[in-house]
């Protein structure tokens, strides 16, 4: 499925005053026990139930049982509503890994929420979020994981690259796992039932010897015991850690050259 909305294509202004808490009732004419948390938790379930593009402001008056003119009475527009949506299922989680575990585990758990976040809602991959609205989740989400990994060392530049590179892995994995799920309720036709499908043709293929590396792979390689989730990011961790501790060796070599300058003759 194609990107179908884009965050921050709306009245900017007025997303980052309902995020923040600038005036959450209307002025008039409310409908009695309509909230705007009420509003957003009711997109949040329609869009993780239907996807993205299953959200209106009409659909969204049908589910809460109201006129769709109350619900512009609360929020501008779809645009806007999105940007909420946004920042209701991005708000950081418990603290599963405490600065002190090290920040190994934070980038650990950065990479887990992340995936989960994606899991619970797929439709998050459908999103344009190159330009996002940011409101009180996901300042507290930065805060919460550069708390984590500032003992690295690293610049701030480089802190944000490493938050760039784990939310590109994940969102790759994510995609991948999304997909196919997709696929599997869209055709109907199960993942098994795929490969088993292309089994004749390519067992065929293999014995024609043209493809000798691809045909001698053992049946685990592309079994679903491998957690190549956990591989990747293990990996990712383990080029972070070479470089930390290259830095860690150079600062430890600058201040004993100052230390030393700073020594009598």
């Amino acid at each position: 499925m194609a990107t179908t909305e884009t965050s921050g294509s709306g009245d900017i202004t007025r997303s980052l005053e309902l995020m923040w808490g600038g005036g959450e009732r209307p002025t008039r004419g409310p409908k009695p026990g309509l909230t705007l948390d009420r509003i957003v938790t009711a997109a949040v379930r329609l869009a993780d139930a239907e996807g993205i593009a299953a959200v209106s402001m009409r659909r969204l008056s049908q589910e809460l049982g109201t006129g769709t003119m109350s619900l512009y009475r609360y929020v501008p527009g779809k645009a806007e509503l999105l940007d909420l949506m946004l920042n209701h299922v991005q708000a950081p989680g418990g603290d599963e890994a405490p600065v002190a575990d090290g920040w190994r585990a934070g980038v650990e758990a950065y990479a887990r929420e992340t995936l989960a976040r994606y899991q619970a809602h797929p439709w998050l991959l459908h999103v344009n979020q190159a330009r996002p609205v940011l409101g009180p989740s996901a300042v507290g989400g930065l805060e919460k994981v550069l708390a984590r990994i500032k003992p690295t060392g690293l610049s701030d530049p480089e802190l944000i690259s490493v938050l760039l590179m784990v939310e590109g892995y994940v969102s790759g994995v994510a995609r991948v796992q999304v997909h196919e799920v997709e696929a599997e309720r869209d055709s109907g036709v199960t993942t098994e039932a795929f490969w088993e499908a292309q089994g004749p043709v390519l067992e065929e293929v293999m014995r024609s010897g043209r493809y000798p590396l691809v045909a001698g792979l053992s049946e685990e390689a592309f079994g679903p015991d491998f957690d190549h989730f956990e591989f990747g990011l293990q990996r990712i961790l383990d080029g972070l850690d070479v470089l930390v501790r290259q830095r860690a060796t150079a600062a430890a070599g600058v201040a004993g050259d100052a230390t030393g300058a700073a020594a009598p003759a």
